[in-house]
């Protein structure tokens, strides 16, 4: 792992020294303890963890992203399934491939890559996914275990931005956070791991009046809307940790970080904050998640 992050909202005389809340350094660093995990499970269990990426259709985006995430499997030595099916793809085709996962013991973890294509429902998708090997935290159940304080596997994204806020040790708990977006894998996970850490917590989302008021009012903020720089640089309060979960063509994220990372005590860059911790995360969890179906967690 890497060393002791300084600690953020660092005041230089008029200006703030903004602490980089580097995603990829921590990604890379809990890469090489996963391998040791990998390892140590092999020996007892006698297999490899293996996670199941399932890619319906051909988005070009999507297919970029489960190439990732087998790519970071085989990093830490554990096996990876890619199956792709074709964009016709029926919700109960879907559903099938999904239910002889779950019954599959040698996969540890399944993920739909979302979004799929529009004749399919993927809420339901998503609920056929077993709890054990919910590694993405996209079901309902997982969800609501999660909010409630209970064992199960977070949303990844939102999973991984908690994990990044405590390698940095960034103050969470007294603190207002304002959560900007209200999706059911990131905005609303978001706002409940929060609230678990006991922030007091603000969810704006497409029908919020007085936006930049209720912004300026977070001491962390998280960009969770998925437009670029929707969020400006002017709503920031003065040493706000600045969490962008966005990414866009040219670079950018949900936030105006080239202005904000000026007034910010702490940010994470786009790239290389949030997006390695999401990856990170979706690993992480189907290690645990191998150990735990093997009874041999470490």
């Amino acid at each position: 792992m890497s060393s002791r992050p300084r600690k953020p909202n660092i005041n230089a005389g008029a200006f703030f020294v903004a602490i980089v809340l580097d995603g990829k350094a921590l990604a890379q660093g809990t890469e090489s303890f996963l391998k040791e995990r990998v390892a140590r499970f092999q020996s007892k269990a006698g297999r490899l963890p293996r996670l199941a990426t399932i890619l319906v259709g051909d988005d070009p985006s999507s297919a970029t992203y489960v190439k990732m995430k087998g790519s970071a499997c085989a990093r830490v030595g554990m096996l990876s399934l890619k199956i792709e099916m074709g964009r016709e793809t029926s919700t109960e085709q879907l559903l099938r491939q999904i239910r002889a996962l779950n019954e599959d013991c040698s996969t540890d973890g399944i993920l739909l890559q979302h979004p799929v294509p529009r004749q399919i429902d993927e809420r339901a998708a998503f609920e056929a996914i077993a709890l054990a090997k919910d590694v993405d935290g996209v079901t309902c159940l997982g969800f609501g275990r999660m909010s409630m304080g209970r064992d199960a596997y977070g949303s990844a994204t939102p999973a991984g931005i908690m994990r990044l806020l405590g390698h940095y040790e960034i103050p969470v708990e007294g603190r207002h956070a304002v959560v900007v977006g209200r999706s059911p894998i990131l905005g609303k996970p978001m706002a409940l791991m929060l609230l678990n850490r006991n922030a007091t917590v603000t969810v704006c989302h497409s029908k919020t009046q007085g936006l930049p008021e209720l912004v300026r009012q977070g001491d962390i903020v998280v960009g969770a809307v998925g437009k670029p720089e929707f969020i400006r640089a002017e709503w920031i309060k003065e040493g706000a940790a600045v969490i962008d979960a966005g990414y866009h063509a040219g670079g950018v994220g949900d936030i105006d970080l080239k202005n904000a990372s000026l007034k910010a005590g702490a940010y994470t860059p786009v790239p290389g904050g949030v997006g390695p911790m999401t990856i990170s995360t979706l690993i992480l969890q189907t290690v645990c998640a191998a150990e735990k179906s093997a009874g041999c967690e470490l």
